[in-house]
């Protein structure tokens, strides 16, 4: 099994009500913070092999946090995206982070924007990757993903308990058949996605996240349709924070048009089309990610290094 770079450092950080968020760092420890939020499913792995690399030789220090229901953080539902926002700033302030960037793979595009508007004060920057659009609201996107949760969110909130056990069960037949599993998923995603899953390192990655994040709980991604499926508390016109927006227009699960409807709406936004990728074209854009995020860091600023 091909080697990638580990997290240099891995834990738990305990929120005032007694909640945990695990967390993974990649980079140097004064490096400037970069905030990850990983797709649906995923975890605190859920970083590119090329990213990793990219986090040392540029000195970013980049954070990758597990939303609640995952790995090593409490199972937890939220009423809006702005409880997101308020746990993000509470672990930036423990950290000693005071800007910083956010980059969201998928499921955790809706928390980035979450955290560009409601932290615009802090965040400087924000990248989604094939974000989930809203479902509802006056920002509703049409059709794909959208539609789904639109129709899943107010089953699946009944059924979170049931859900997770079953999903936990599913994960555990199949772990010993974990390379034949990827194979059967791979076989239904799009060119570009079966050319990103031909790498050793990305397959590794995916692996081992999942098998990780998955050791004791799968909430996380159950929490998500349910709060995908409610309105985000804030219009897409009111995130002022640059937004880099990068869509592959063969994306079969987060449609191309979704991200053009958000770049529509996004006041500053800029849409980035990948040709020819899928879903997960966004893991092998790690330098455009790390170009565009870092071009917006004050000059001279440097950043504490607080594990």
């Amino acid at each position: 099994m091909n080697q990638i770079l580990p997290p240099r450092f891995e834990g738990t950080f305990r929120l005032k009500d007694g909640r945990k968020l695990g967390y993974a760092e990649y980079g140097p420890a004064d490096g400037k913070p970069i905030l990850w939020f990983h797709g649906t499913p995923g975890g605190r792995r859920q970083i590119a092999p090329k990213a990793r690399e990219l986090a040392v030789r540029r000195k970013v220090r980049l954070i990758a946090v597990e939303r609640p229901g995952i790995g090593d953080s409490t199972s937890h539902s939220y009423n809006s995206l702005a409880d997101w926002a308020a746990d993000i700033q509470a672990f930036c302030n423990a950290k000693g982070i005071d800007r910083f960037a956010v980059c969201g793979l998928s499921g955790g595009g809706p928390y980035a924007l979450a955290c560009a508007y409601y932290l615009q004060d802090r965040v400087l920057a924000a990248t989604i990757l094939g974000g989930v659009a809203p479902a509802v609201g006056v920002d509703a996107a049409a059709g794909g993903v959208s539609r789904l949760t639109r129709a899943l969110a107010p089953v699946v909130k009944h059924l979170r308990v049931p859900l997770n056990a079953l999903l936990l069960r599913l994960i555990r037949r199949l772990e010993p058949h974990v390379d034949r599993s990827m194979n059967a998923v791979a076989r239904f995603m799009p060119p570009g996605d079966q050319l990103v899953f031909e790498d050793p390192a990305i397959r590794h990655m995916f692996e081992d996240d999942i098998l990780l994040a998955s050791r004791d709980q799968m909430q996380a991604m159950l929490h998500d349709v349910v709060i995908f499926g409610r309105d985000w508390g804030f219009e897409l016109g009111q995130v002022t924070t640059p937004v880099y927006l990068l869509y592959g227009d063969a994306d079969n699960i987060v449609p191309l048009r979704h991200g053009e409807h958000m770049a529509g709406r996004l006041p500053n936004a800029e849409l980035r089309i990948r040709e020819g990728e899928g879903h997960l074209g966004g893991l092998g854009a790690s330098e455009e990610i790390f170009d565009d995020l870092l071009s917006h860091w004050p000059r001279g600023r440097k950043s504490p290094a607080k594990a």
